[in-house]
């Protein structure tokens, strides 16, 4: 594993050589270069990452304009088109350096000379922290050698921040290796569930990340419901002019997950249950009209507020 890593470290210093000043010592292993900007968007659930990956994708030239790349995926990938880069945390949960290298390489193949700034963004990079073995922290570390990383995350207030996350396990298919993906559970039986209740140590995570990336290098921002405006004013491309962005998902009422509960009770195949959501969305906005999205009681609400561990958050100054 440890070759693997230094092949990581070879190739990607290799290729930022041919666009920039860079020494490396082969002795030591270490890296001296004018890094680039590295910017990892950590989506945690339900905090408009779609948006902001939308955004992104739609304003690639316009940053690109600026020093700023937001890299298209390997072609060879399932969806190279999409905005995300999940490969980021599929390839860091099984470790699969070969992967991680072809993508790395490919993000570096389209920087420019004038580009300072490179962004990826992927919500499972939250879900699946607690996922990645230490090998796979170790090629994080490497990458901080390369590029200089600055770890962005946001987070909700904790009881909305269940509720939204709760409904999407309901509505995600089933999946074996999880325990609340497609499963037919109340929230407070979610919340008897570790790995559910894992996504409220947002203190964990940020400190996690700090060892890795170091102290300055992460910064946690407080969800305030229209992320892209923030996202836009940390990269200087805010205008006064700018309207709310619209929200990419649909927020399910208790009607629509009572439906759910009952689809997942039967173990539905995940191609099926996908043929049912356009059904189940339309069910949503008639349903709407005569129930509550709220599905959070007053003793899960206590329960969220006590398992939390909050962080201070940074300030977006516009």
């Amino acid at each position: 594993m440890n070759d693997l890593i230094r092949q990581f470290t070879h190739k990607i210093a290799s290729q930022l050589r041919q666009i920039s000043d860079v020494t490396m010592s082969e002795e030591e292993g270490e890296i001296a270069l004018k890094k680039r900007k590295l910017i990892i968007h950590a989506g945690t659930p339900k905090t408009g990452t779609t948006s902001v990956q939308a955004y992104l994708s739609k304003k690639q030239r316009k940053l690109r304009g600026r020093g700023i790349l937001y890299p298209h995926n390997l072609e060879a990938s399932d969806n190279p088109g999409a905005p995300t880069h999940q490969w980021f945390e599929k390839n860091l949960v099984s470790t699969h350096v070969e992967n991680f290298i072809a993508n790395v390489s490919n993000v570096v193949s389209q920087i420019k000379t004038d580009t300072h700034t490179v962004i990826l963004s992927s919500e499972g990079i939250y879900n699946y922290w607690w996922d990645f073995p230490e090998a796979s922290k170790d090629l994080l570390r490497e990458l901080a050698k390369l590029f200089d990383v600055k770890l962005w995350v946001w987070f909700r207030d904790p009881v909305s921040f269940v509720e939204s996350y709760y409904k999407q396990c309901i509505r995600n298919p089933q999946v074996t290796s999880n325990p609340c993906y497609g499963k037919d559970l109340s929230l407070n039986e979610m919340l008897d569930i570790p790995w559910f209740v894992q996504h409220l140590d947002y203190q964990g995570f940020v400190t996690q990340t700090r060892m890795i990336f170091g102290q300055n290098s992460v910064s946690a921002y407080e969800y305030k419901g229209d992320i892209v405006k923030q996202v836009s004013t940390l990269l200087g491309l805010a205008t006064a002019h700018d309207n709310p962005t619209p929200r990419q998902n649909i927020s399910l009422n208790d009607a629509t997950i009572a439906l759910l509960r009952t689809i997942n009770h039967y173990d539905v195949k995940a191609k099926d249950k996908e043929l049912l959501m356009p059904l189940i969305k339309d069910i949503n906005n008639i349903m709407d009209r005569y129930t509550s999205q709220c599905v959070t009681d007053e003793i899960a609400k206590q329960r969220v507020l006590s398992l939390v561990k909050s962080v201070t958050f940074c300030s977006i100054d516009p």
